[in-house]
């Protein structure tokens, strides 16, 4: 069961973010983690899940905290002008898209078929929600 965030944990985050606006001054894992959950973390994958959980929490709900790949650097960081934000975003559709490709070539349909059967089990659900 996922663990529930306090809002504690958000508003360290938030602060901790808006000290790093832009990519240029990104946070790392580490450092973040501390500043956010305090203490020091050993294993990188599971000891730092909480705070990946917080940040895809908060980004559902449409606060834009980017990221940039260890291999650039790593770390995470909000935006400072809408370019970098539309930079981030198109980063992450062309992700989406490559593993909904995947999904297409793996069921063995086109990858407009596949968008336009989640189209319509997604329209399904909110009109499940509206009755």
């Amino acid at each position: 069961m996922k663990e529930k965030h306090t809002d504690a944990h958000r508003a360290r985050l938030l602060a901790e973010l808006s000290r790093h606006v832009g990519e240029v001054n990104a946070i790392g894992m580490a450092e973040l983690h501390e500043a956010v959950f305090g203490g020091t973390w050993r294993h990188r994958i599971n000891d730092t899940k909480k705070l990946r959980e917080l940040i895809t929490a908060m980004r559902n709900e449409g606060v834009p905290i980017c990221s940039v790949p260890s291999s650039c650097g790593g770390g995470y960081y909000l935006a400072s002008a809408g370019s970098e934000l539309r930079g981030y975003t198109e980063r992450d559709k062309k992700r989406a898209l490559r593993i909904l490709s995947r999904v297409s070539r793996i069921e063995k349909i086109s990858l407009p078929e596949l968008l336009g059967q989640m189209r319509l089990r997604m329209e399904g659900c909110d009109a499940k929600k509206l009755a």
